[in-house]
């Protein structure tokens, strides 16, 4: 794993210890290795709280400590059974809650349910009702990284921290000299901390090319392709997925072949159904490094298909990197099997057992900067170096 701290961060966490209690909300203990990360960057212990299954599948929450008056940090880290994370962290916030703290902040790095995000037919805003949910149970501010639709954070009435994890990512990939230069502000000591911790992860990354698998993708590969100066790639044409238009609610009534045969005195133009072209990758990528930049990678087909594009274009290694690894289902070992070179994730959502079947697959730590986002909270100071200063703003 790499992470390297900025200046500001170099010196020893200066935190109020006692206004502070930091809780884990996950029973599986696989879940829990971010939030000790967090807990032994603040230099804390983590509070004691016992997160249990009962037999009949009931989950129970017993805190073993006094919260009463203090800031409340709930790390939740969503597992593979996603119902049961929410579950916990929403009755641990009540518990916390009903306990008279004084605030409740939770610190969910992956949100769930940030795909239905939008309209589908005859379904429903989910991430809507989660965010209804955690509100009422009695969150007071909300830190996440990456989410799916940066529109998400209006279906909240509490603060939103949305945070980037494309400065970790951008670390892997470039050479010490080179990302000293997009951020100025890095002192002589974190230039020699990464000089000796580590080098460029990608050899000749300036024969690069960042390359979107889809156009929806295609602003998180400008920025990406903007600071680390290399040119971008977009691959149009794909099948059709679930992100489209023509599942959002709009073609929900029948199709009818007259106009009359709906009321004969509408004159309503036929809609045109869409037909997508034969699959066009614009930009070049032959005889190049093809860089795919995505936020979540779950269901692995739609990488597979655009790493078989890629290479029938003529890229000689394609790397795929993205803020959360959920890598459901088969997925390490389709990717062990593809044309992928690595996939790069971060560790906002633990995958240990994937990383076992699949040594394709690389993590990036991010607990630094959930950790600095605690740390000044906690002491009510500005989040805007955060947003500022590590390029979290775009």
């Amino acid at each position: 794993m790499f992470c390297v701290t900025p200046p500001e961060l170099e010196t020893k966490m200066n935190i109020t210890k006692g206004g502070l209690v930091l809780f884990s909300a996950n029973s599986n203990s696989s879940c829990m290795e971010l939030s000790k990360k967090i807990a032994e960057r603040l230099g804390v212990e983590m509070g004691k709280v016992q997160v249990y299954q009962e037999p009949n599948r009931e989950t129970r929450v017993q805190i073993q400590e006094s919260v009463r008056g203090k800031d409340v940090f709930i790390i939740q880290t969503v597992s593979k059974d996603v119902n049961t994370t929410i579950m916990e962290l929403l009755i641990m916030v009540y518990a916390c809650k009903t306990s008279c703290a004084k605030s409740i902040i939770g610190v969910i790095p992956y949100f769930p349910y940030s795909k239905q995000c939008k309209m589908r037919k005859r379904g429903s805003i989910v991430s809507k009702l989660l965010a209804s949910m955690m509100c009422k149970a009695g969150l007071t501010h909300l830190i996440t990284m990456d989410l799916h639709q940066k529109e998400i954070q209006g279906f909240f009435n509490i603060p939103v921290d949305n945070l980037r994890a494309s400065p970790f990512l951008l670390q892997y990939i470039q050479e010490e000299t080179e990302f000293c230069s997009c951020y100025p502000g890095w002192s002589a000591m974190a230039r020699s901390r990464l000089t000796a911790t580590s080098a460029s992860q990608i050899p000749d990354y300036r024969n690069a090319v960042i390359v979107a698998k889809s156009p929806a993708s295609a602003k998180r590969a400008q920025s990406f392709a903007e600071r680390l100066r290399l040119g971008i790639a977009v691959i149009h044409g794909e099948a059709q997925d679930a992100e489209s238009d023509l599942v959002d609610g709009r073609h929900s009534p029948p199709m009818v072949r007259s106009v009359a045969a709906i009321h004969p005195s509408l004159e309503i133009p036929m809609l045109i159904p869409k037909e997508k072209p034969p699959i066009t990758v614009v930009g070049d990528v032959g005889g190049r490094i093809a860089i795919i930049v995505d936020d979540i990678i779950d269901d692995v087909d739609s990488f597979l298909a655009a790493a078989e594009t890629l290479k029938e274009r003529g890229a000689y290694k394609i790397f795929v990197m993205a803020t959360h690894g959920l890598l459901s289902s088969d997925a390490p070992r389709l990717i062990e099997e593809s044309a992928i070179d690595e996939v790069v994730v971060t560790n906002t959502i633990p995958h240990e057992v994937q990383k076992l079947q699949c040594p394709k697959i690389k993590t990036v730590d991010i607990s630094m900067i959930l950790s600095e986002a605690i740390r000044r909270i906690h002491n009510g100071e500005s989040m805007s170096y955060l947003f500022r200063n590590i390029g979290l703003d775009d």
